[in-house]
Formats: structure tokens, C-alpha cells, sequence
């Protein structure tokens, strides 16, 4: 059965956070509901849909940013009263607009995630979970990462209270009163969670998870261990997941999973005879989906999915067919509405219209006295710069509440931009003078009208560490720009890992003197990506990372006055024995560095590399005939007269070019890694061989694997 869904925009509030829309229960099956929203502005409204029109239930005054909304009541009951976090306060409505509850839970934090149930509420900011019941605090706990969700098992269901964190370093955390009962590793940083089914599934225990890298995943909870049911992988590279609910748009009596997307997508996954999912249907929204929920808005008998987006929208899929059957009488009718539909967006527009000169003239008076302030617009950016493991790349999102104009990239480290297909700006670089001024990178993104959000992919190199800047100008008057820094660290394609070969060839690090753990773990946050800035609680800390690029792993163990690093590549332990040491010279601090190098460990990390570049110089080969095979193919008429590789090529030349375009310098990286290995064996050892590189490169250009360990042999 084909699910056809047809979008109907209702009206637009403020800037939404993740998870601040939801549906009022409906009295009675399939009729109209109420949509309760929180934005940025701190105005809680609450609206119903008549002949086509949002017509407000309520609407409070504005206040601090809301960060959440949830429903909630007495168990076994419709769950209609309202609760929002808004800084380190909870408030609670009833669905009429009164005010019942003002909790300030003192956090030193703001609240970022909550969940409800019953009597109890679940809390948790940055670092910090609390569990409260009747406002009374029962139980805390300070997590080592960031906390993105909480939830907690059905209580109604099960006998005992089982709160589950989200945290930012791929683990989900299950609680026990203000204890750790176990962790589970899930496939991603895990930004979202939700009871399966609404209501844990069959056993109560089951819990949905997406995560920031787009993947999707069911797991059971039980009270011993945890049970992976399945995941779904990320293969069409779509955005993070921000938001899941559960509900049967479908209409074959099962609940359909329905999933928001931080780059507009939004999907319905069917659950097939094995429970497994099966995508049904998918939308591209042109900005973040913030929020998403299963019901019925606009007419009694017509279920939709309802979704709120970044800049405050919310928005229908419908099941309602767009053209009606009709007869005469209800044509006319049709025709009427139409009339009144009309006339009354043309009175909304010449008001808006004649608002905005008003606005227009207080501006420029205000802006013209002597006693003016700054009088800048402000607009919000909301930004992501994470690294992808897939391609050992970094994303940049940028999301703006308004059109962008453009966006200015610049980098005082040498960064290599890689395509982005669903990038529709024009790019153009500037030259740089990055001897004078430190600039390896100027690049404009020219945007076209109504784009929100841009998404850029970067490549760093590993050693050469510095700023990133983004200067963000939307399309609003006056103009404006505001500028987002991001850090490019010194191992920036290091990604945190949980388990790592213990096996492998090791050299080591050891850097001993009196630096208090504090200072220590600021210098591994400093060195590496995906580190909790808080020193985390104990008093000594272990973390693995692995190399996106190459598989080489790095394990990081430090405490006051010790810290040991290992790595399987000698290029890691030389640039953090680099960096360190000119850390510690800033803060005055007299280190002891001691090492141990593995000779084989040289030729383990050569192995590794010989795939990947094996491939890239075959792929480089190949796009290099293709110019010349086409020439022949025009010559002879057909391609029967070549061997079956060169007919291959002629089949692939557009996959093998597009491939090729979208890795830039992938080869010179490979061999500036190559390159790097080379001297830092031989720094490690006090000789400088940087002579012998372009003997190196010789090698490399007519690459064989056995002469190229020969050459770092007998060096």
C-alpha cells in the first residue's frame, strides 16, 4: 500500500529547540487535536486548526528559551498537562493555559533534557541527571560525557524505576537510584530516545535510539544486560536524527515509526513480519526537523504526521487528499472557503506590510539620534562540526532562522574543502598570503534565495592545528553577520572508541612532572576531538581513540604528575610529544618525556596505509586514460578492439571521475602521511633524514609495497 502524504504549512512560532512540540490527546478517536509549542522566545502556545485556520487555545508571555517540552498526568490517564524547561525552571500548564506548578530546581546548569512520569520527574543538564518525585530530589548522578536524552522504562509497566542517559560518547547509561547499573555501546552519539511503541513494546523495556550521525537502532533493557535487536545504517548519508514518535499513519493497525532529521527528512519506517523496519515513505523539509508526532490537526477522520522545524514552522503531512470529490452544492462551498481563505491572507498581508514600514521608521529614528545604541538585528545560528568516520572528514552545518546571503570560510590551517551534493551555493576562493597573515583558506559560499541551511565537508591534516571561522551573513537589513569559531585540534582525526586491539605494535609516551590532573586532562582536550571538557570524577582516566583515516589507534592514561600515551603509529606519538611539550612551556611547567619506540610498528602502519593507497593510485591511473579511451572510442566507432579493464574504464569513466573529484588530494595526503612516518622514525632516533625525501616520493610514484619497507629499512 503506497503512502501518499501532502504537506499543509499551519503557522509559524519562534525558534524551536529539539523536542518542544506535542499533540493533546484527543477526546475521541480520529478527531482534531490541540499542538502545544515552546520557542526561544519563551511564549508556551497552544492551537487548534478551524476551516483551515490556527486559532490560539492560549499563549503565555515570553520568558527564558524553553529547551523542552512534555506532557504529563496521572498514570493510567490522558497525559493533557503541559511541562516545559526553561533555564533551570520547570513549569507546568493544564491545556486551557493555567499555570499550576513553578519548580526552580537550582541546577547550576540549564536544563537540556527531561522526561515525565507520573510523579517523578527526570532532569538533566550538560553533566549533571537528577531524579525528582513531588519536587523532593531523590537521586543524582554526574556523568562522565554529555548528557543529549534521558528516559525512563515504564513504570506503570515494570516494578522498579530505570532511567536511561543518552551521552555524547556512544554509550547509553541505565541507572539504578543515583548508580551506573550498566552501560551499552550504541553505533553513534545517541541525540535522542524513545519507548518503543510509545510504551516500551512488548516486554516495556524497549527503547529507541537515533543518533548524530543518522543511525537508527531498537535495543531491550533488561535488568542484566542489554539486548541489540536491530540498526539501521546511515547508507544514504542523511542527517542526524533529532526526533522519533510512533504512531500508525500506515493504517494497518501496527504503530509506524516516524523519524526527524537535522537536515529536513522526514521517514516513516513499517515494521515487516520479523519486526524488522521497512522505509515507507520520505520527505525532504528545507530546515531541521525539531519535532515530530503522529496524529490528527486538520480535519476530523484525516491522521497526519506533525513536525516542527528550526525556525519555529509547524507542519502537516496529511493523509487529506489535496483535490476533494464534490458534488455541485459542495463545489460552491469549496469555492466560498476559497473566497474567504483569500480575502483573509490579503488583510494579513497589508497588515504585515504596513507594520513593517512602521518598524521600518522607528528603526531608522532610533538609529539616527544621538543617544542611539548599537541597534544590529539578531538572528540565531544554529551549527554543527562533527567528524565522519566514514570518509575522515568533518561537517559543517550551518542553519540560519533566516535566508542566508552568505557565508565566509576562513582557516589559518591548511583545510581541504570537499563537495557536498546536496550543496547548492556557488563557491569562489580568494588567494591567501599565509606567510604574512596565517591564512591557508578564504572561501565565499554565495547562497541561492531562501536557502537556510548550508552544509560544508573539510578535511584537516593531522599535526597542524589552529582556527576555523565561519561568518554568517543572512539576508536581512541592515546587514548583519555573526561568527562561529570552531577548532581544529592537533589530532583532529581521532575519534573516541570504546575498545581497541591490544595486540597491535606499540609506541609509547610517558610524560612524568608537577602538573595536577586538571592540567593534564586540559591538554588531551586541547590534543584530541570528543574529549568531555570537565575533568571526569577518579583520579586517574584511560580513553581510546581510533584514526578515522588510516585505523591506527591511540590509548590515553593519565593522573596527577603521569600521563602514558601509546599509539601503533609513530606519527601520532610524535605530534602529541610536540605539541605537550610546547603546552607545558607556555604554562612554565618542566616536563620529563621519556619514549619507547617499536620498530615493527613502522611496518604494521605501512600495511595499513597499502590498501588505500594501492586504490587511490589505481582510481588516479584510471581517470588519467579515460580522456584518452574516449578519443579512441570516437576514432574506431566502437569499443570492441579493447581489452575488457580499458572497456570496464569506458563503462565507469563518470562513477571513476566523479569519485575522483569528490577526494581532492586524497593521494598527496597519503603521501604526506607516508612522508611524516618516514621522518618521525628517524627523528625519534636524532637523525635528520629529510634529504632522503624526495628519494621517497620516487618510490611512491612507482609504488610497490615490499621496496617502499625496503627503502624504510635501509634508511
Amino acid at each position: 500500500m503506497d503512502l501518499n502524504l501532502n504537506r499543509a504549512d499551519y503557522l509559524q512560532v519562534g525558534v524551536t529547540s529539539q523536542k518542544t512540540m506535542k499533540l493533546l490527546p484527543a477526546s475521541r478517536h480520529r478527531t482534531t487535536q490541540k499542538v502545544v509549542i515552546g520557542d526561544h522566545d519563551g511564549v508556551v502556545m497552544c492551537f487548534g486548526m478551524k476551516k483551515g485556520e490556527a486559532v490560539a487555545v492560549f499563549k503565555t508571555l515570553p520568558g527564558q528559551k524553553i529547551a523542552r517540552l512534555e506532557l504529563g498526568g496521572v498514570l493510567n490517564t490522558p497525559q493533557e498537562k503541559i511541562f516545559i524547561a526553561a533555564g533551570s525552571e520547570i513549569r507546568g500548564f493544564t491545556k486551557r493555559g493555567k499555570q499550576f506548578l513553578s519548580f526552580e530546581t537550582n541546577l547550576t546548569e540549564s536544563i537540556k533534557a527531561m522526561h515525565i512520569s507520573g510523579s517523578d520527574l527526570f532532569l538533566s543538564a550538560s553533566y549533571i541527571y537528577n531524579h525528582y518525585c513531588d519536587c523532593k530530589d531523590q537521586h543524582y548522578y554526574l556523568s562522565g560525557d554529555k548528557i543529549n536524552d534521558v528516559i525512563c522504562l515504564p513504570v506503570e509497566r515494570l516494578p522498579r524505576i530505570t532511567p536511561v542517559l543518552a551521552c555524547q560518547d556512544r554509550v547509553l547509561r541505565v541507572l539504578q537510584g543515583s548508580d551506573v547499573m550498566y552501560e551499552t555501546e550504541v553505533p553513534g552519539p545517541p541525540t535522542v530516545l524513545a519507548l518503543h511503541n510509545g510504551n516500551g513494546g512488548d516486554s516495556g523495556e524497549d527503547l529507541w535510539f537515533g543518533t548524530s550521525d543518522g543511525k537508527l537502532g531498537l535495543i531491550q533493557i533488561t535488568t542484566s544486560k542489554p539486548i541489540h535487536k536491530w540498526e539501521i545504517q546511515n547508507e544514504k548519508k542523511r542527517g542526524g536524527i533529532l526526533c522519533v514518535d510512533s504512531f500508525d499513519i500506515v493504517g494497518d493497525g501496527v504503530k509506524d515509526l516516524l523519524v526527524g532529521r537535522d537536515d529536513g527528512m522526514v521517514e516513516v519506517y513499517s515494521f515487516d513480519n520479523a519486526n524488522e523496519p521497512v522505509l515507507r515513505f520520505d520527505q525532504m523539509l528545507s530546515e531541521s526537523v525539531t519535532s515530530i508526532q503522529g496524529g490528527c490537526i486538520g480535519k476530523d477522520g484525516y491522521d497526519e504526521i506533525v513536525v516542527s522545524t528550526y525556525s519555529g514552522w509547524v507542519t502537516g503531512l496529511t493523509t487529506e487528499p489535496v483535490h476533494k470529490e464534490s458534488g455541485p452544492g459542495e463545489e460552491l462551498k469549496i469555492n466560498q472557503e476559497m473566497q474567504n481563505k483569500i480575502s483573509s491572507l490579503r488583510s494579513e498581508l497589508e497588515h504585515l506590510q504596513y507594520k513593517v514600514v512602521q518598524e521600518r521608521e522607528k528603526y531608522q529614528q532610533s538609529s539616527q539620534s544621538s543617544k542611539a545604541k548599537s541597534a544590529v538585528p539578531s538572528f540565531s545560528v544554529n551549527d554543527k562540526f562533527t567528524l565522519n568516520k566514514d570518509d575522515a572528514s568533518y561537517s559543517l552545518i550551518l542553519e540560519v532562522q533566516t535566508a542566508i546571503d552568505n557565508v565566509l570560510i576562513q582557516s589559518d590551517v591548511p583545510i581541504d574543502l570537499l563537495d557536498v551534493d546536496k550543496n547548492s551555493a556557488v563557491v569562489s576562493f580568494s588567494s591567501c598570503d599565509s606567510e604574512s597573515n596565517d591564512n591557508f583558506l578564504l572561501a565565499t559560499y554565495r547562497c541561492q534565495a531562501n536557502t537556510t541551511r548550508l552544509e560544508l565537508k573539510i578535511r584537516s591534516i593531522e599535526g597542524q592545528y589552529g582556527t576555523l571561522q565561519a561568518y554568517v551573513t543572512p539576508r536581512i537589513q541592515p546587514k548583519t553577520c555573526q561568527v562561529r569559531q570552531y577548532l581544529i585540534k592537533p589530532l583532529s582525526l581521532h575519534q573516541r572508541t570504546h575498545f581497541i586491539d591490544h595486540d597491535r605494535p606499540m609506541n609509547t609516551l610517558t610524560l612524568t612532572g608537577q602538573f595536577s590532573f586538571a592540567e593534564v586532562h586540559s591538554w588531551v582536550v586541547f590534543c584530541l576531538p570528543e574529549v568531555p571538557e570537565k575533568p571526569p570524577a577518579g583520579e586517574c582516566m584511560t580513553f581510546y581513540f581510533q584514526n578515522t583515516f588510516l585505523d591506527t589507534q591511540l590509548e590515553s592514561t593519565y593522573r596527577k604528575g603521569e600521563g602514558v600515551f601509546k599509539s601503533d603509529n609513530i606519527s601520532t606519538i610524535s605530534i602529541l610529544k610536540d605539541v605537550l611539550s610546547k603546552e607545558a612551556t607556555k604554562r612554565k611547567i618542566n616536563l620529563n618525556i621519556s619514549y619507547e619506540i617499536n620498530e615493527v610498528s613502522v611496518k604494521h602502519t605501512l600495511k595499513l596505509i597499502h590498501p588505500k593507497l594501492e586504490y587511490q593510485l589505481l582510481l588516479a591511473k584510471k581517470v588519467q586514460l579515460i580522456d584518452a579511451l574516449k578519443e579512441l572510442q570516437v576514432h574506431e566507432g566502437n569499443t570492441n578492439f579493447l581489452i575488457p579493464e580499458y572497456r570496464c574504464i569506458l563503462e565507469e569513466a563518470d562513477h571513476l571521475q566523479e569519485e575522483y573529484k569528490k577526494q581532492p588530494a586524497h593521494l598527496e595526503r597519503l603521501y604526506g602521511m607516508i612522508t611524516d612516518l618516514f621522518i618521525d622514525k628517524f627523528k625519534f632516533k636524532g637523525t635528520n633524514v629529510k634529504t632522503k625525501v624526495p628519494l621517497l616520493l620516487e618510490i611512491l610514484d612507482s609504488y610497490d609495497q615490499n621496496a617502499l619497507i625496503a627503502f624504510f629499512d635501509a634508511a
